[in-house]
């Protein structure tokens, strides 16, 4: 009868299997020297026999270290948040580290409350995307020795730590100084809630860009609050009902762009035969107030990788603006030029392709967790604060001409 074993089997397993001391096993399991080729070899099978595997655990702990970083993140969903942490892996593990990764939900006290089960796990570091500004509690791990490094957005007053920014503000200001250089005048705004860093900086970058061209901030064409499309929808029924409503919109994420963008069809389809005009002839058409989606599902690809809904995909019309492959006639609403902040999946494939600035989350986690790791190998030195620049990229609905409603 074959005796089952029960539980891991351990070093002593091994070293009874080979019929060798436990020392050379641990010898050889560590890659150490002293032990002659051929006995090295009977403890390499005996190991692939038992099924042995080493106990980092111990093993990190004995030298103080467990191998380990905690993430925390917005969303792990989202496509931005899901590039910085593959690069915060890609390093991680060059450095032998494994990384636990959280999602805050914008939720300041799970934010909280994440890190400091990261920390009650003994992990070496942290790289924290902020929710609240609020970090005081963060205070006792670094005095008791954890490193951490916030990304994209920076700690409050309380802290004084190293922190990998975009220049928001800057990129901002890019976005909208390329529509006002095409002729737009009047330049909507949708941004993410207000109280997060990166939405207070890029509408800073949009003021500035405003008051380097002379032209006045009018708060009736902007709109700050979370990218959920019914919000998204309304913001701009609202602004393209006004007297004089804007020629261009500069989206603040990736997120509200497709929502903008979903607004259009939304809007467009209420409204069929649009008649405004591009550069000359005047008409007048205002949408009948906000609507809900007319589909309950994401999304989808359509003919030649666009994105549309369920009922109407993207297409262009033979003016230049957007035209909805359902109704034909030229959009109310998509007459709009758009530059939005953050690429985004499928934003070369629309027509017209959406402009946007750029910035490159990959570079952002790869950034702070190389700092991390430095600071874990014993780098000293004072605080930094590293901010990575954005770049344009023209695609053709930023360089769309004012349209005259």
């Amino acid at each position: 009868m074959v005796e089952t074993r029960r539980g891991r089997p351990t070093m002593n397993d091994v070293a009874a299997t080979a019929g060798v001391a436990l020392k050379t096993v641990s010898r050889v399991v560590n890659d150490e020297p002293g032990v002659n080729a051929a006995t090295a070899e009977r403890v390499r099978q005996a190991i692939e026999l038992l099924g042995y595997r080493r106990n980092d655990g111990a093993r990190v702990l004995r030298r103080g270290r467990t191998a380990s970083i905690g993430l925390v993140i917005e969303d792990v969903a989202d496509p931005f948040y899901s590039g910085l942490s593959r690069a915060v892996e890609d390093v991680a593990l060059r450095n032998g580290s494994l990384v636990f990764t959280g999602s805050s939900g914008e939720d300041p006290q799970r934010e909280r409350e994440l890190v400091l089960a990261f920390c009650a796990r003994r992990v070496d570091g942290l790289v924290i995307v902020p929710a609240g500004y609020d970090h005081g509690y963060l205070a006792p791990e670094l005095h008791a020795g954890i490193r951490a490094v916030f990304a994209d957005r920076p700690t409050g007053p309380a802290l004084d730590v190293d922190t990998v920014l975009c220049d928001n503000a800057g990129g901002a200001r890019t976005g909208v100084a390329h529509l006002i250089a095409h002729g737009h005048r009047r330049i909507a705004f949708l941004g993410d809630n207000a109280v997060i860093f990166t939405a207070k900086e890029r509408l800073s970058g949009y003021r500035e860009a405003l008051d380097a061209a002379g032209l006045p901030y009018d708060p009736s064409l902007v709109s700050m609050g979370p990218p959920e499309q019914a919000r998204v929808t309304a913001a701009m029924a609202g602004m393209l009902a006004l007297d004089h409503p804007p020629t261009a919109l500069f989206t603040g994420n990736g997120q509200t762009t497709v929502a903008a963008l979903r607004a259009l069809e939304i809007l467009s389809a209420r409204d069929p035969e649009p008649n405004s005009s591009r550069g000359g002839g005047s008409a007048s058409a205002s949408p009948r107030g906000p609507a809900s989606p007319r589909h309950s599902g994401p999304a989808s690809s359509g003919p030649g990788g666009q994105e549309s809904s369920r009922e109407g995909g993207w297409a262009s019309s033979r003016e230049g603006g957007w035209a909805s492959s359902r109704h034909g006639g030229q959009r109310l609403a998509a007459s709009l030029a758009i530059v939005g902040f953050d690429d985004f999946q499928l934003a070369d494939l629309l027509s017209p392709s959406i402009t946007v600035v750029a910035q490159d989350p990959i570079r952002l986690g790869r950034t702070a967790a190389e700092l991390l790791f430095r600071r874990l190998a014993g780098e000293n030195g004072p605080v930094e604060r590293i901010q990575l620049p954005t770049h344009l990229i023209p695609r053709g609905s930023g360089e769309l001409p004012p349209a005259t409603f």
